[in-house]
């Protein structure tokens, strides 16, 4: 265990009562028992509570407001201004704080691609905390170290709380992003994912804005051939467990980079939901909760170290953390090449969508846009409605440019390319949420497996009259009956009068964006 003293050799000069410098994984574990931050569960992974916060806090990120960003950052309900004078002087109290403080420092990359990679230096004091960064970023190899060169520094700790009426925060926790001196500073929550999305949040400023490389929320997974596969869906649409083929190798399941040469894991690892997981269900992501895994918030069976994934009196939002090598069928480099097909999930709980149809490079655009999908809401009644949800390119919270500006790389990417793109709806059929049922997963990989391999360039298509997209009217291994959603519902004119509601909620959510896009984008409406 590598223990530095009074002044560690970081970016910052940070000075700390002990500093624990690029500890393995084992030392890590060891230390947060000591530290009584975590236990062992039976199959030997790091259990850890994040205290207070179980989830992000949207509207405590803010972005420093400086010359480089001001003109930059789709400022709003997503981005919040911060001063670069406050910063600083937050900044100054994080340092001083930490002098008497016990300091794991990491060193990480994030980026599989070279060209593009930001290079870490992260400060943490919590040891699981410096766990998580190691399992989640790309871990350095020995060279790499020895010549490592931090050009981004995250401060993680969950102690210090901010004095809003003081340090200009909303409340006592807060992340901040500052640009110019690329630091992001995390204070007052233990929620580790604070972490991840942050500097996701910094790649997604960067890379489009100074490289003119997509920065996406999405999986992606590579076949036997070299082709690769893009998934972008919100939570609860199978992002995760669709681009999970036991036929394909995962490249990754959260963050990418499409660059000029192809797709790249922004990460090292997988932070990945595990209430009601099980090893029927979801056997990959099962097996990997294992000794240098941690689990988050989770429960034991009484009187077991065995893990209650059924627990959720902590929360809904229990997670694991592990490097993507626990996935058996991971490629390392987290490389693709140039995407062949990209895969629009969406859970439509109205029951209209069609379960695959294809997309024009407008049409692509404005779904990427609107990032549609929708939840089922409880009432006190006890009478449960679909809502529509929509947040732009599938991950609204972490832009921190204008929508459209992504939107219009993946067009160009598109074109170029020739790419196939396929709108999946993993939602109700043959009615809406209380009449229709779930579409099956066996029909959406067989239909997601057919347009990989190219058997749907082969069939005939009918346009939705309403959205305009394209249906394939059969589909190896699929009912043909189930493709076209109409033919579905027994009561036709109300299946007529909710694909028009669900076009007008997309008419109206498009309207903030409508002054930013071109006439392609606007053509891939729902036809009015």
């Amino acid at each position: 265990m590598e223990l530095l003293t009074e002044v560690a050799p970081t970016k910052l000069a940070l000075k700390a009562k002990q500093v624990f410098f690029n500890l393995s994984p084992a030392e890590l574990i060891e230390a947060a028992i000591i530290n009584g931050e975590g236990v062992l569960t039976d199959t030997g992974a790091l259990m850890c509570d994040t205290g207070k916060f179980t989830g992000r806090s949207p509207k405590d990120k803010f972005l420093v407001c400086d010359e480089k960003t001001e003109n930059t950052v789709w400022w709003g309900d997503v981005n919040f201004k911060f001063s670069p004078e406050k910063f600083d002087a937050l900044l100054n109290k994080m340092l001083v704080f930490l002098e008497e403080k016990r300091v794991y420092v990491r060193q990480a990359f994030a980026g599989a691609n070279s060209q593009y990679r930001l290079s870490l230096e992260i400060i943490n004091t919590q040891a699981w905390h410096n766990l998580f960064c190691n399992n989640m970023f790309i871990r350095p190899t020995q060279n790499e170290l020895e010549n490592f060169n931090a050009d981004f520094t995250i401060i993680c700790i969950p102690e210090f709380e901010a004095d809003p009426a003081v340090d200009g925060t909303r409340q006592a926790n807060f992340t901040i992003v500052d640009m110019s001196r690329r630091i992001l500073l995390i204070g007052g929550t233990g929620y580790a994912g604070e972490m991840k999305k942050g500097i996701f949040t910094v790649l997604n400023y960067l890379l489009p804005q100074e490289n003119e490389v997509l920065s996406m929320h999405c999986s992606a997974n590579i076949g036997e051939q070299g082709d690769t596969a893009i998934f972008f869906g919100l939570s609860g649409t199978g992002k995760t467990t669709l681009s999970a083929d036991p036929n394909r190798g995962l490249i990754g399941d959260d963050e990418h980079g499409w660059s000029e040469t192809g797709v790249f894991n922004f990460e090292g690892g997988c932070y990945a939901k595990v209430i009601d997981l099980s090893r029927e269900k979801e056997p990959e992501i099962f097996d990997a909760v294992r000794y240098g895994s941690i689990v988050e918030n989770t429960r034991f069976i009484n009187g077991t170290r065995t893990v209650d994934y059924h627990n959720n009196s902590v929360t809904e939002n229990t997670r694991t953390a592990y490097p993507i090598h626990y996935i058996p069928n991971a490629v390392e480099p987290s490389l693709g090449g140039i995407p062949k097909n990209i895969f629009f999930l969406t859970y439509d709980a109205f029951g209209v969508l069609p379960p695959i149809s294809k997309l024009t490079v407008g049409q692509a655009m404005y779904h990427f846009i609107s990032g549609y999908t929708s939840k089922v809401a409880g009432t006190e009644m006890g009478v449960k409605e679909p809502q529509a949800t929509f947040s732009a390119c599938f991950g609204a919270a972490f832009l921190p440019l204008h929508p459209t500006k992504y939107a219009s790389l993946l067009g160009e990417k598109i074109h170029h390319n020739k790419v196939n793109v396929w709108l999946i709806n993993t939602g109700m059929t043959g009615g809406s949420y209380g009449t229709g049922t779930r579409m099956k997963l066996s029909n959406t990989r067989a239909m997601i497996t057919a347009a990989l391999n190219g058997d749907l360039s082969k069939v005939s298509y009918t346009r939705h009259p309403i959205f305009g997209v394209m249906i394939p009217e059969n589909c190896p291994y699929v009912v043909s009956e189930i493709l076209n959603p109409r033919s579905t519902w027994a009561d036709k004119e109300a299946y007529d009068a909710t694909a028009q509601k669900l076009a007008d909620m997309f008419e109206q959510n498009f309207k903030k964006y409508a002054d930013f896009a071109d006439d392609e984008i606007l053509a891939g409406a729902p036809v009015n």
